[in-house]
C-alpha cells in the first residue's frame, strides 16, 4: 500500500460526518396535544367566567331592591312569605354550623387515618384499606344523607338520651353526616402528603432514638403541612357547598344558632328548594336564589384564596 492510499484512509476515518443544514420534521402529534391542553385550560376560564356572569346579573337586580346591608346582616330570612324579609344571616350561619360540626367529626378521623397509613400500616393492609377509604368519596351524597336520616338520627337519640329536645332534623346530625363524606379527602390528601416527605428526615429522627409517634407527629406531620391545610380548606369548602345532606338531614328552619341539635336552613338547602322552576323569572324571589348562591360562590373563593396562601407560606419552609 503506497503512502498516497494510506494517507486518504487516515483522512476518511478521522471525517467528521456531514451536519444536515435542513429544518426538522415538524411534530404534529405534539402540537395538537398542546394546543388541546390550551384548549381545556381556557374553557375552565371560560366556565368560571360564565359562572361569575350568570351570578352577577340577578344579585345586581337584587341588590338594587333590596339594600346590602339588610340582605348580609338582617336577621330574619322569609323570602317568599308575606311580607319577605331577606336578612341572609340565619342561612349563613345554618351553613357555618353544618361545616364545622362536619370539620370537628372528620378533621381527627382523617388525620388519624392519614398517619395511620403512612406511618403505621403494613404495605398489606395499606392495599385493603386505601381503595376501601377512598371509595367512601364516591358514594352519592343523596345515599349519605338517607343514612343520616334512617339511621344516624334514630341512633343519636338513643345514645344521647338527655338530648330531649332533638328534632328529627338537626344540625348536629347533618355535620356528622358531612363529616363522614369528606374524611376520605382529608385522609387521602394528607397521607400522599406525608408519604411524600423525604425518608431521610425519619431515619434521621430514628437515629436520635425518636418513637414512631414522635416521628410521626414532630417530624412527618410538620413536614408535610402544606398538603394537610390544603386538604382540610378542600374538605371545608366541600362542606359548605354540600347539597343533598343537609337539604335531607338539616331541615328547613333558618334559626340564628349553632346548637348542633337546633334544625337549621343551608344556604344550598334554600337554592335547592326554592329553585324548582316554579318561580318566575325577574320576581324578586327568583333573584334571590343568585344573590345566596353568588355569597357562596365568595365564600369558597375566599376559602381557597386563604388555602393557596397557607401552602405557599409553608412549603417555603420546608420545601
Amino acid at each position: 500500500m503506497d503512502s498516497t492510499g494510506l494517507t486518504g484512509d487516515l483522512e476518511g476515518a478521522g471525517r467528521k460526518p456531514a451536519i444536515s443544514l435542513e429544518a426538522p420534521s415538524p411534530r404534529y402529534g405534539e402540537k395538537a396535544i398542546k394546543g388541546l391542553l390550551a384548549v381545556c385550560a381556557l374553557l375552565s376560564v371560560v366556565t368560571t367566567t360564565a359562572i361569575v356572569v350568570s351570578l352577577l346579573i340577578p344579585t345586581l337586580d337584587f341588590l338594587a331592591r333590596v339594600p346590602i346591608g339588610d340582605f348580609l346582616f338582617g336577621t330574619s330570612w322569609a323570602p317568599t312569605f308575606t311580607p319577605a324579609s331577606f336578612g341572609v344571616l340565619p342561612i349563613l350561619v345554618g351553613t357555618l354550623s353544618t361545616s364545622l360540626w362536619g370539620m370537628l367529626v372528620a378533621v381527627p378521623i382523617g388525620l388519624a387515618s392519614a398517619i395511620f397509613l403512612s406511618e403505621y400500616a403494613s404495605p398489606r393492609v395499606r392495599k385493603v384499606i386505601k381503595p376501601i377509604l377512598e371509595v367512601l368519596a364516591g358514594i352519592p351524597t343523596v345515599a349519605i344523607g338517607i343514612f343520616g336520616l334512617v339511621f344516624l338520627s334514630p341512633l343519636i337519640e338513643k345514645v344521647l338520651p338527655f338530648m330531649v329536645n332533638v328534632p328529627p332534623f338537626s344540625a348536629g346530625v347533618a355535620g356528622i353526616a358531612i363529616g363522614l363524606m369528606i374524611v376520605p379527602i382529608i385522609a387521602s390528601i394528607s397521607d400522599d402528603s406525608m408519604r411524600s416527605v423525604p425518608s431521610g428526615l425519619r431515619e434521621a429522627a430514628y437515629g436520635l432514638g425518636s418513637t414512631k409517634m414522635k416521628v410521626a407527629t414532630r417530624v412527618v406531620f410538620p413536614a408535610a403541612i402544606s398538603g394537610i391545610i390544603a386538604s382540610l380548606v378542600l374538605a371545608g369548602s366541600r362542606a359548605v357547598g354540600e347539597t343533598m345532606i343537609v337539604l335531607l338531614v338539616a331541615g328547613a328552619s333558618p334559626n340564628l344558632t349553632f346548637d348542633p341539635g337546633s334544625s337549621v336552613q343551608t344556604m344550598t338547602a334554600f337554592i335547592g328548594t326554592t329553585a324548582t322552576g316554579d318561580i318566575s323569572t325577574g320576581t324578586i324571589t327568583y333573584d334571590t336564589i343568585f344573590a345566596v348562591g353568588a355569597l357562596l360562590f365568595v365564600i369558597t373563593l375566599v376559602l381557597n384564596m386563604f388555602a393557596i396562601r397557607m401552602v405557599r407560606k409553608y412549603r417555603e419552609v420546608y420545601e
